[in-house]
């Protein structure tokens, strides 16, 4: 094994301690990372590397002219020629080892929240955006003769042919039997199952001499004296001369209209911001939204972000704002939902468009604003999934009752979830809610 393979195997080892996914979304620091970029710790083995003795004084001596010969000493090691663990004054190091990096991409960090949390939200498509002709699995009566389905014109015909045999010599036995005549015959084979016609069975019978036609006394005399001879033995023996094909059977192969659709995602950031969402709070939200825009943009092909700060009113803000900003006002969370709607509506069509609305607080809200207000909105506002988080980090104060009201009337939807966060340990769990109610509608 080369130096290169010992340094993929380090960096293999390395990466394997990894901060735990769940862990790093509970507790990690989020803001090392970028939308398109997520960088969860991991803390690098050092090394291997060669480094000089100063112990050992033997070896290679220096000769004539500065060029070291064979047996001479080497001189006396200098100060900070000593080992690679120590700092500069070549005593031992106390820092801990190196810490860098996983990088990994919204795509993957996707898939493996899914496998961490048991999900698999299946993106869907919304605008049509090309209609391409796939595999020929549909079938016609009509079309050019080079799309003709020519085996299942076969296998009608062969059908067809199976259908309709039966043991002639044996039905002729029947017309020998004495006093039946072609329709006492005829009556006999529709209750065998033979499927023979009036017409064959009086032709056959005009073709018996008349001595012959009372040569078995009963039916049952026939049938001791004659063995029925089955289809697959008789084309067993003697094949099939011909396959007779029909035009009504004839189909035609046709190709299937694939339609590719984009997947597009607009998803709706909530905030509140007024003078009771305190730091602690907002971390919370902030551990909440983060993961679950780099999920969905791991899940989409293109997905975009609104971001929707509010206290009494409501404005837009970038998201570089978005956790940070609070406000000393009150709380009317309509507002937001009212904003929401008319930037979905202009810019963000539900014919062309995926849509997430997620919102967070603390569960405070001016009285009746809730039932009056925000519950109406979001029964009009078409979603894949309206989301609200609750961020409580001392519990349920006495007037937060927006998260509970929201659940009692949704109680029975599948595309609305509410969840309740009172620390870090709370966001993973929050964060299953919300994914596994949009897998679940």
């Amino acid at each position: 094994m080369g130096r290169k393979d010992d340094l993929e195997r380090y960096r293999e080892v390395g990466e394997a301690k990894r901060q735990d996914l769940a862990e790093f979304i509970q507790y990690g620091d989020l803001g090392n990372s970028r939308p398109d970029e997520i960088k969860i710790p991991i803390k690098i083995v050092d090394l291997p590397a060669f480094v000089y003795d100063p112990r050992d004084l033997g070896g290679v001596g220096q000769g004539q002219g500065g060029t070291p010969g064979v047996g001479d000493p080497v001189g006396e090691p200098q100060p900070g020629d000593g080992d690679g663990d120590g700092d500069e004054s070549g005593d031992p190091g106390e820092e801990g080892g190196e810490h860098e990096y996983y990088e990994m991409d919204p795509e993957e960090f996707a898939r493996e929240l899914d496998e961490e949390l048991g999900l698999d939200l299946d993106p869907k498509g919304k605008k049509v955006i090309e209609e391409k002709e796939g595999d020929y699995t549909d079938i016609t009566r009509t079309g050019p003769a080079s799309t003709l389905d020519f085996e299942r014109l076969f296998k009608q015909g062969l059908k067809r042919t199976l259908a309709m045999d039966f043991d002639e010599s044996y039905v002729e036995e029947a017309l020998r039997v004495n006093g039946w005549g072609p329709a006492t015959v005829f009556e006999w084979a529709r209750g065998e199952r033979i499927p023979v016609s009036r017409a064959w069975i009086e032709d056959a019978y005009e073709s018996i001499p008349e001595s012959e036609r009372s040569r078995w006394s009963s039916i049952e005399e026939m049938n001791e004296n004659v063995e029925r001879e089955s289809t697959a033995t008789r084309i067993r023996r003697d094949g099939i001369d011909e396959i007779p094909l029909r035009r009504e059977d004839e189909r035609y192969r046709f190709p299937e209209i694939v339609e590719e659709r984009e997947r597009n995602v607009v998803v709706v950031n909530i905030r509140d911001v007024s003078g009771s969402m305190r730091e602690a709070k907002r971390e919370l939200v902030e551990r909440t939204f983060t993961p679950l825009d780099w999920y969905l943009t791991g899940k989409y092909d293109n997905a975009e972000f609104v971001y929707i700060a509010h206290d009494a009113d409501a404005w837009e803000v970038e998201r570089e704002e978005f956790f940070g900003i609070r406000s000393g006002g009150g709380t009317r969370i309509s507002s937001a939902y009212e904003l929401a709607a008319e930037i979905l509506e202009e810019a963000y069509p539900w014919s062309d468009w995926n849509r997430y609305v997620f919102a967070a607080g603390d569960s405070e809200n001016s009285s009746n604003d809730t039932d009056d207000r925000v519950i109406p909105l979001m029964e009009s506002i078409p979603a894949n999934l309206h989301a609200y988080v609750e961020t409580q980090p001392s519990g349920n104060a006495i007037n937060a009752t927006h998260a509970s009201e929201v659940e009692s009337h949704f109680a029975d939807d599948s595309n609305v979830a509410v969840a309740y966060v009172q620390g870090p340990e709370d966001v993973v769990n929050a964060i299953y809610t919300i994914l596994s109610t949009e897998e679940d509608s």
